[in-house]
This record gives structure tokens, C-alpha cells and sequence, in this order.
């Protein structure tokens, strides 16, 4: 039996989280055997069928990650690694925002784009696309699917969300912002409000300032140079510029770190799934393999 990717410490952390097994039916496979099967595709972008026969039927494998993307189980155990995390005092709330671009891989294009079965699009805790969208957008080198992540200074991805790559980073913001929801174990209301954002001027924005403004976010973000041309021709009309301290800016390199962490794993770096919430469920899955 295939032992090659989790040592006994880390899934006896990942078990302590996961979905109890099934009192009635058929006894399931071994589930840390599953779960190697289900990573070694996530590692290697490979395709499902190429899941070497020592992690069990490759249709098994496949069976339970489809599973446990559509009734949110990656997800769920994404966020109970966070809070476990949250009160052992490890996430710091100084956020760095910001995206990058995946190629997506021929394979990817193709889903059906009418009459997407529900059960395919449901993603209780995560992203819910639109039944014509699949996060697929065309740009001169070809498909391509954007990543946006909120990390923290000790680089605990916080929230992540899934796009076309054609898509903006500005208007994703607030989406992501809000994404943001740290559960106490203690009880009481979750966390949304960082102590402090870091972002780059993709999200220099008069919308986006106006926002922190609202949720008093104290934010580090360098103006575009349109945007002070403007303000300087307008003279005193124009206001004061945004505060700026570029010692703290130095820090946003945080989230540029963790995108190179989370692109070692080649089925993230390039997409092969079809569906955007299989292709999320495999960041998912990447940042649950990375918490352990």
C-alpha cells in the first residue's frame, strides 16, 4: 500500500478533520490511499485514468474528489485547518492581496456550456459560477484562469477566488474581501476585518479606497500615475495623495511567495479540469496538502 506523500503526524491532523466514515453501506477503501491518488494528480497534472494502480482504481480516486467538491468537504476542511491555525495564534492579519495567471491546457476547453448539470455546479462553501462560465478566458497565448489570494503574513492563504483571465483585479476585491470569515472555536461572531492590507496598483481604485474607508481597513497601496497626474491638475480640488509607506509595501511580497508555493503543484500551475469548481477544488485541495 502507497505511503509516499503524507507522513503519519500529518494524517492523523488531516483525518482529525475530515468527514466521519459512513455507519451503513459498503465498507469505504482505505482513505489516506485515496487521498495519495487524489494528490498525485493534483502534483503531477496528469490525467485521472494515469493514477498508478498502487493508490487503488483510478475511479475511486475520482469518485471521492468529485464527491467531496460538490458537497463542499474540500472546502470545509480548507477553513478547519485555518481555525485551527486562527487560535493557535499562527495567522498573523496583515493581508496581502493579489493574482496570478494559470494557463489552462487544451484539455480544460469543451465543457458544456447549456444545461450544465446542477449537481456539477454546486459548490455549497465555494464559488458558485454562472452555468455558461467556466473561468476560461482567451488572451493572445490562449485559455488562461486567474487566481486571486488573500494571504497573511505568515502565508496562510485566507480566502481565493477563481476567474477568467481576461478579468480585472480591481473589481475581484471586494469578492475577495469578502470571502475573508475566520470562525472562533470559542463561539461568537467570525472574523472579516484584517488589521491591515497590502496590495499593488491593480487596486488603486477610488471604489476600493471607499470600501476599506467604510470597513475601516487601514491599506498600503501606491497610486497609479494617471491617477496622480489627475490629481495634480485639479490642484487643491484634487485632495491630499493616499498615505504611502513604502517600508511596509516591502512586505506584499508575502502572497508572491505563496503563489510560487502553490504553483509547484503542476495541476494548479496549468489547469486540465474543465469545470471551474473542479479546477478550485484542486487549489482546495493543494492548500489543504501545504497546511499539514
Amino acid at each position: 500500500m502507497a505511503r509516499d506523500y503524507l507522513t503519519d503526524a500529518q494524517w492523523e491532523r488531516l483525518e482529525a478533520v475530515l468527514p466521519p466514515l459512513p455507519r451503513m453501506g459498503r465498507k469505504p477503501r482505505d482513505r489516506r490511499q485515496c487521498f495519495d491518488g487524489i494528490w498525485w494528480r493534483a502534483r503531477t497534472g496528469s490525467p485521472w485514468r494515469d493514477v498508478p494502480e498502487r493508490y487503488g482504481p483510478w475511479e475511486t480516486a475520482y469518485t471521492l474528489f468529485r464527491r467531496w467538491q460538490i458537497d463542499g468537504t474540500w472546502a470545509k476542511v480548507l477553513k478547519k485547518l485555518q481555525v485551527e491555525a486562527d487560535s493557535a495564534g499562527h495567522i498573523e492579519w496583515e493581508v496581502s492581496v493579489d493574482s496570478t495567471v494559470c494557463r489552462a491546457h487544451q484539455h480544460a476547453a469543451g465543457a458544456r456550456k447549456r444545461g450544465i448539470s446542477a449537481r456539477a455546479g454546486r459548490t455549497p462553501t465555494g464559488w458558485r459560477p454562472h452555468r455558461n462560465d467556466h473561468a476560461l478566458g482567451r488572451s493572445r497565448g490562449g485559455l488562461t484562469t486567474k487566481i486571486h489570494l488573500a494571504v497573511d503574513a505568515s502565508f496562510h492563504v485566507l480566502a481565493a477566488v477563481i476567474t477568467a483571465g481576461q478579468r480585472g483585479d480591481a473589481p475581484v476585491f471586494t469578492e475577495v474581501m469578502e470571502r475573508i470569515r475566520m470562525p472562533r472555536i470559542s463561539g461568537g461572531r467570525p472574523r472579516t476585518r484584517p488589521d491591515h492590507v497590502l496590495a499593488d496598483r491593480a487596486y488603486s481604485s477610488r471604489a476600493i479606497r471607499s470600501y476599506r474607508r467604510v470597513r475601516q481597513i487601514p491599506h498600503t497601496i501606491p497610486e497609479k500615475r494617471d491617477q496622480v497626474g489627475h490629481r495634480l491638475r485639479r490642484g487643491s480640488a484634487g485632495g491630499r495623495p493616499p498615505a504611502f509607506d513604502r517600508e511596509m509595501y516591502k512586505r506584499r511580497h508575502k502572497v508572491e511567495c505563496r503563489f510560487a508555493l502553490l504553483k509547484q503543484a503542476r495541476g494548479v500551475a496549468t489547469r486540465y479540469d474543465k469545470l471551474a469548481v473542479r479546477y478550485e477544488a484542486t487549489v482546495q485541495l493543494a492548500l489543504i496538502r501545504q497546511s499539514l
